[in-house]
């Protein structure tokens, strides 16, 4: 019975390659295995042992728990992530589906048996000759232009990081998108500087962007992003709210070779970008006393160079920074205001596939009120491209 089991699963997976065949269809499997291990100082106090800050720098994320001690070590596999790709020619159109998937975020496992985690979806997404609809990195951000780090993010502070669902059309350099809309909002005075996420609204955020490469291998995008902001709340009480507001950003990227070298670059300005940038790091508006909102602008970058000692050993060193214009009259000032990190490593590869490396990086973020929280960590990892 098992044998002929076995036949039944082989003939249906020689049917299924035979049928991709005939359609054209190219099967990809990709992603890589990356283990860390992270000694990090907390100046405030560690976050506990599920927290986000303790996977990767969040932002936001380090100011700490008084009561636990300041310096702890994880060891993580979570970042390994699996990928899978088909794309089939029919009749001259493209069709494509890609799907990966990784281990971050969760913090439904623990670090006492299983060190178990759940699976989620970083991107899943079908494209159609010059369209795509699904989850994918949102055409604000540019990820080809993310410096090398071993920190998951790498440069959070001064970067946009979203991935959502969105319809895109590319055309040549051009990109188009309409793009799952979502607003964060502080609340009139509140000492707490509780996060309001509104899911109403039915306008899109709308994103434009161009990629250009030259002759001499430099390649630059310029974005811009056009959103609605929407809050309904408190509909059954006498102080109901449904205000809307209009945020844009722009942002430019660059990656320009310094012979063997690189130098990558990113620079945002936005008003009402909230999650957009840094991770969330600060709301997109504050609501004022009348319940309409009030966007908060802000405005971050980064910059990294990379180094090749030889084709075997390299550093980056990067630079990050995020800063919000709040209006503490409105907001209170138990608010974000200013970000920064720095990083520098040492990665080998002694075969292509592989490499080890090892990363320090350093983190401040202050709010309003003066409060600020630092992060000193350092990173050893070894990561195998599958």
């Amino acid at each position: 019975m098992k044998q002929a089991k076995l036949t039944l699963i082989g003939a249906a997976i020689a049917t299924t390659i035979s049928v991709g065949a005939q359609a054209d269809t190219d099967f990809q499997f990709g992603g890589y295995v990356k283990a860390d291990v992270m000694f990090s100082d907390y100046s405030n106090g560690a976050p506990g042992s599920g927290s986000l800050s303790r996977q990767f720098y969040v932002p936001g994320t380090i100011y700490g728990d008084a009561s636990n001690g300041k310096q702890v070590v994880d060891f993580q596999a979570r970042e390994s992530r699996f990928n899978f790709k088909t794309s089939t020619d029919l009749n001259g159109h493209k069709l494509s589906g890609f799907i990966e998937l990784d281990f971050m975020t969760h913090t439904d496992g623990n670090e006492r048996v299983s060190n178990s985690y759940s699976p989620r979806i970083r991107q899943a997404f079908i494209s159609f000759d010059n369209w795509a609809a699904g989850q994918m990195w949102t055409t604000f951000q540019n990820p080809g232009a993310l410096p090398e780090n071993l920190d998951f993010v790498g440069a959070a502070d001064g970067t946009p990081f979203v991935r959502q669902t969105m319809v895109r059309y590319t055309n040549g350099g051009f990109q188009f998108s309409a793009e799952n809309p979502e607003t964060t909002l502080n609340t009139y005075r509140d000492p707490s500087g509780t996060r309001v996420t509104s899911g109403s609204g039915m306008i899109p955020d709308f994103v434009a962007r161009y990629n250009m490469k030259t002759e001499s291998g430099m390649a630059f995008t310029f974005a811009g992003i056009a959103r609605q902001l929407n809050i309904e709340m408190n509909k059954d009480t006498a102080n109901p709210i449904d205000a809307t507001e209009f945020g844009y950003g722009v942002s430019f990227t660059g990656v320009i070779p310094v012979g063997q070298d690189d130098i990558k670059m990113s620079a945002t300005y936005g008003e009402g970008l909230g999650r957009y940038m840094a991770l969330n790091y600060v709301n997109a508006g504050v609501l004022n006393g009348n319940g309409d909102i009030e966007t908060i602008g802000s405005y971050g970058g980064y910059i990294s160079y990379r180094h090749w000692w030889n084709d075997k050993w390299r550093t980056s060193i990067t630079g990050s920074g995020f800063k919000a214009d709040n209006n503490v009259d409105l907001s209170g000032n138990n608010v974000n205001k200013d970000s920064y990190s720095g990083y520098i490593n040492l990665l080998y590869s002694p075969v292509k596939p592989l490499t080890v490396g090892v990363e320090y990086m350093y983190a401040k973020n202050t709010k309003e009120n003066g409060m600020d929280g630092e992060l000193n960590r350092v990173i050893f990892s070894m990561k195998y491209v599958l």
